[in-house]
């Protein structure tokens, strides 16, 4: 089992979440933009934010990578998060790379900064051979992110944990 280590970026620092981050997650997750961009309810509960963080938080423990609170490293305030994300179920291409951060931060390049050192992470730290990222279509601007990353569009794929709308599966081998 591992614990979720701390990583810094020029000006990221990615940390483990704490319970602090709770109100913070849940402001992002309700914002209008990252709503529409997730497909989140209008009526996103606290209990909702909660529930992901602890999904987030659990990889770490059971399958040695999760995702990181993403704060800035000249001010400490909480901007998102980042990290790798893993499901059992059988059409999940893989460890996928994702990124979600306050529609405030959108545009300094936080996300590609973040995805970056968990690329790294997932192919120095996990041996994968290939990373992956899901992204709904009309995500034009995590596909752009994706693109900056090296990542590449795959394959289009119905999941079962959202089976409403199909998502690209953008993948980045270990060669790319």
């Amino acid at each position: 089992m591992a614990e979720c280590p701390t990583l810094t970026t020029e000006r990221l620092v990615l940390r483990p979440f704490r319970v602090d981050d709770l109100d913070h997650l849940h402001a992002i997750m309700t914002t209008p933009e990252v709503r529409a961009s997730l497909h989140l309810p209008a009526e996103f509960s606290m209990d909702g934010a909660w529930r992901a963080m602890l999904s987030l938080s659990g990889l770490w423990a059971l399958r040695d990578l999760g995702q990181w609170a993403i704060e800035e490293r000249g001010s400490g305030r909480f901007v998102g998060r980042a990290g790798l994300h893993w499901r059992p179920e059988d059409d999940w291409p893989g460890v996928e790379v994702g990124w979600m951060l306050d529609p405030a931060a959108w545009g300094l390049g936080y996300a590609t900064e973040a995805g970056q050192r968990a690329v790294r992470y997932g192919f120095d730290q996990l041996a994968q051979d290939a990373l992956y990222s899901l992204i709904l279509p009309e995500n034009t601007r995590s596909q752009a992110v994706a693109e900056r990353l090296g990542f590449t569009p795959y394959e289009e794929r119905v999941l079962a944990h959202f089976p409403s709308q199909a998502h690209m599966v953008w993948r980045l081998g270990r060669a790319d």
